[in-house]
């Protein structure tokens, strides 16, 4: 072999190891990137979203912190919740959370675009978190598995979650889980118990005064009482009355007539 034949293949031969090691580097930062990234992590290691399309979940991450806080303050954790299906659940209480919550929920795909940009805005001008925008998809992520800490990685963990929640679950089946779980008092979850504690009937016997009162206290459930309401909630719920008639839930269920 001659001097230059032998030259040239080792040249190939630099040449090819180099593309390895190239490659070789490429897949350890294609595969960092997988799994340091929030979209990596969930995809890997994220909760189990599919097992919501049958099953229902037997705790939450809200439902914990609040366990934990009785924990550290001594005092006993009590949880009133029962589990009803989204058709026996008062329409008005469906149209009132629409109202409130998230009005083009059966139109979004789990983001309300309009309400980002006016929530990143009112953020960026008071240089905190001054207001949510949140549909009630991230709502129900943030319930089931984030808690109530507010971080920009949380939030973008939430979105996430409740991307791939919207690409399991029907609309039915958000909500139904979504009405079910979400705080309304403490110790109080779920539209069920919320209408026993602080009416004492049943979520589906619901009047619209009172499922106006138990929507409009769901952005500070532990301080507002839909049962004895200050003047903030009654505004609140009397505005809600006034809009429900815009929005129509696909479920129906027996409600009592009138409004109290």
């Amino acid at each position: 072999m001659s001097r230059t034949g032998g030259s040239s293949g080792r040249a190939r031969e630099a040449e090819r190891r180099s593309r390895g090691r190239v490659l070789f580097v490429a897949v350890l930062l294609a595969l960092a990137a997988v799994f340091l990234s929030p979209i990596g992590y969930l995809t890997a290691f994220g909760p189990n979203v599919g097992a919501l399309v049958d099953s229902n979940p037997q705790t939450t991450a809200v439902m914990q912190e609040r366990a934990d806080e009785a924990v550290r303050e001594g005092r006993p954790f009590r949880r009133e919740q029962r589990w009803v299906p989204l058709g026996k659940i008062s329409p008005h209480l469906v149209r009132a959370v629409l109202v409130n919550e998230d009005a083009a929920f059966y139109a979004h795909k789990g983001f309300d675009v309009h309400e980002i940009k006016e929530a990143i805005r009112k953020d960026w001008k008071e240089k905190r978190f001054a207001r949510g925008a949140s549909t009630i998809t991230q709502q129900l992520a943030k319930n089931l598995y984030f808690g109530t800490e507010k971080s920009l990685r949380r939030k973008l963990l939430e979105a996430i979650t409740a991307w791939r929640i919207e690409r399991t679950l029907s609309k039915d089946r958000i909500l139904e889980i979504y009405l079910n779980v979400i705080e309304w008092g403490d110790g109080v979850y779920g539209a069920e118990a919320a209408s026993r504690r602080y009416f004492g009937v049943g979520a589906g016997e619901l009047a619209p005064r009172e499922a106006a009162l138990l929507a409009s206290s769901i952005p500070s459930p532990r301080r507002m009482n839909p049962a004895d309401p200050g003047p903030y909630l009654r505004e609140r719920a009397e505005i809600t009355l006034r809009r429900m008639g815009a929005v129509t839930p696909t479920p129906t269920a027996p409600s009592r007539a009138g409004a109290r």
